[in-house]
């Protein structure tokens, strides 16, 4: 099979084996800069120090926190069927959102890095029965050591996005020979769809979008409960997982939008926590007064400026604000999930840059469930228009529940995909418990 490999896929399978020993630099470097959790580095050499549970194992590997929280709903339906999970990803930030928001029996690993060597280690020692790879992470050399070895390997909530898309068609033979790997890919849309058979998928299917069917965050009762005893009476704002260059913007919106709403509160939360300090060392130099979450400190009478720089508390701030920003859209980053923010009840607002959502907030917006703003006086303008006209606020959200209830089920059917792979597993287990 290697002889068949593509120039490009040989070369990178013998440069990635002789730059191994230089890993250990990389894992240093990346434990400065905090993208590395030192407890756990020797699982990015395929190294575990957890058994392998006896029985089928179903693989998911999902970038970082967007990829893991699209597969929830799927890995609790994968073990209500009594079918053991490892969840892999690779950033400290999804393995915090994995503590918190999965059941203790899902074995989070990070994926390792991908050197033939460790990806060997990672594969002799899990043995999976079964490989999800959500949207778009394809790792040349977990990819092609996984056909080798003949695990089924599937593609689930495929995205290739209108960027992507161009760059891999100059190299065809490169993701035909990756692509053509996977038994099938299941495709959010029929664009998504169009682009990876023509870029050399098997089988494809379009299942539509994970991230529309995914639950609402969870609250803590009892800090939901704080934070609105201490922002009683004051309307609130949220700008939801910003990044570099909107935080600006957004205390040009809170300026302006306070000239309207004397006692506001913006709250920011940053995509990135570790942003999180630098933010407020921002909003200190605009001379308005912030408070910084991680800090353990809370909004009081006179805070304008409310960084909530933590992992896993959005559900609390969608509770707390009737209206959002997505972040990620005023800059070209591509834009945020907004479904999460629309199922706990707030209005959406979002800039030009949302292609990593193309779909999802082109139907919102003709449906008028979401509000497309270009600049900080838009947004802020549409701030200040939903926040004193309720009605409008309630108009915006049922027509927004309406379309994340018209363009969901992509949950069944993934399922339904995935049933005669997930009745073989029952079939081993069945055979290997008697």
């Amino acid at each position: 099979m290697a002889s068949r490999l593509p120039l490009t896929l040989r070369v990178y399978q013998k440069l990635s084996g002789a730059v191994t020993p230089l890993s250990r630099l990389l894992i240093t470097r990346r434990l400065r800069q905090g993208k590395e959790d030192s407890a756990r580095v020797h699982e990015r050499r395929g190294i575990s120090r957890l058994e392998r549970p006896p029985g089928p194992l179903v693989w998911i590997h999902g970038a970082s926190v967007g990829e893991v929280l699209a597969g929830a709903a799927l890995v609790e339906r994968l073990r209500a069927l009594n079918i053991r999970i490892l969840l892999t990803s690779g950033t400290v930030t999804s393995a915090a959102v994995v503590a918190r928001r999965f059941p203790d029996d899902i074995i989070h690993q990070f994926i390792p890095y991908d050197a033939p060597r460790y990806v060997a280690r990672f594969l002799d020692h899990w043995q999976p029965s079964l490989a999800l790879f959500i949207e778009s992470d394809l790792w040349p050399n977990l990819i092609l050591a996984g056909a080798s070895r003949r695990l089924p390997m599937l593609l689930i909530n495929g995205r290739m996005s209108h960027r992507s898309f161009p760059r891999w068609q100059r190299a065809s033979a490169t993701i035909a020979a990756l692509l053509g790997r996977f038994d099938i890919c299941m495709a959010q849309s029929n664009v998504d769809a169009e682009r990876f058979a023509a870029l050399g998928s098997r089988r494809v299917v379009t299942t539509g979008n994970l991230k529309l069917d995914v639950q609402p965050p969870p609250a803590d009762a009892a800090k939901l409960e704080r934070l609105r005893a201490a922002t009683r009476g004051r309307p609130v704002i949220l700008a939801s997982s910003t990044h570099n260059g909107e935080e600006a913007l957004l205390l040009e919106v809170h300026r302006a939008v306070a000239k309207f709403f004397p006692d506001l509160l913006t709250v920011i939360v940053p995509r990135h926590p570790d942003r999180g300090e630098g933010v407020a060392c921002m909003v200190a130099a605009a001379e308005l007064k912030v408070a910084l979450r991680s800090r353990d400190e809370m909004p009081d009478a006179a805070t304008e400026i409310y960084v909530a720089d933590t992992i896993g508390e959005l559900g609390l701030f969608y509770r707390l604000a009737p209206v959002v920003f997505m972040g990620g859209s005023l800059v070209e980053h591509g834009g945020q999930n907004p479904i999460e923010a629309i199922k706990l009840g707030a209005a959406i607002l979002h800039g030009p840059h949302v292609a990593n959502f193309t779909d999802v907030y082109a139907a919102l917006d003709s449906a008028r469930g979401a509000i497309q703003v270009d600049s900080a006086e838009m947004l802020a303008r549409q701030f200040v228009r939903l926040l004193g006209d309720a009605p409008a606020r309630q108009s915006a959200l049922e027509a927004s529940s309406a379309v994340v209830g018209r363009l969901g089920g992509a949950l069944q059917r993934t399922l339904g995909v995935l049933e005669p792979y997930l009745m073989q597993l029952r079939i081993e287990k069945g055979a290997a418990d008697a």
